[in-house]
């Protein structure tokens, strides 16, 4: 498996709607979401999870996501990624160059959980699996995917991915010091 890939698909945290004038975009990070952040950074750094390459939305609350999870790799901020469809962001992963082992992605629902699902499509297959039918039902934010295929990022489609975990921040009782050894529970 050293050809394996990884694409670590990440929702913003939780976005404040304390201005409701304030434009969609604008939004920033709620006090929940930034607690949520910082659940999640302790757990991406416990568990080794460094991307070579973010691709991330361009609003408010998506970056203040990725700055507050504090990855490494080279991070590309995207505005098309705002009000993407699953099919565009599909085409934008398959763009990726091949040497890049390890991407993630930081963006909004309902696209982020359409493409983690459209990518590990194995409903056809008849075997259940509790994570991906928990993500199938929600997928919080601040909730991260991680996928793993064989094949090459421009060959990167419908049922090419396996999902290998799903965690949300709540998962951790919003404990950071929890991010380490807790379990990740299919359910």
């Amino acid at each position: 498996m050293s050809s394996a890939k990884r694409l670590f698909v990440m929702r913003h945290a939780k976005s404040s709607w304390d201005n409701p004038g304030l434009d969609d975009h604008e939004r920033p990070l709620a006090p929940r979401g930034q607690r949520a952040v910082e659940v999640m950074s302790s757990y991406l750094q416990s568990s080794s999870i460094e991307p070579q390459l973010v691709l991330c939305s361009s609003s408010r609350r998506t970056r203040e996501t990725l700055r507050g999870i504090a990855v490494g790799g080279k991070h590309l901020i995207e505005p098309a990624l705002y009000a993407a469809t699953c099919e565009e962001v599909l085409v934008r992963l398959q763009q990726l160059p091949e040497d890049v082992t390890s991407a993630m992605l930081i963006g909004h629902n309902p696209t982020i959980q359409m493409v983690v699902l459209r990518l590990s499509n194995h409903d056809g297959s008849g075997v259940a699996d509790p994570r991906r039918d928990a993500m199938k039902r929600k997928f919080p934010t601040g909730a991260l995917a991680t996928l793993a295929f064989e094949c090459g990022w421009a060959d990167l489609g419908a049922g090419r991915a396996r999902l290998e975990e799903f965690v949300t921040p709540k998962g951790f009782s919003g404990r950071p010091e929890v991010a380490a050894v807790a379990p990740v529970s299919p359910a």
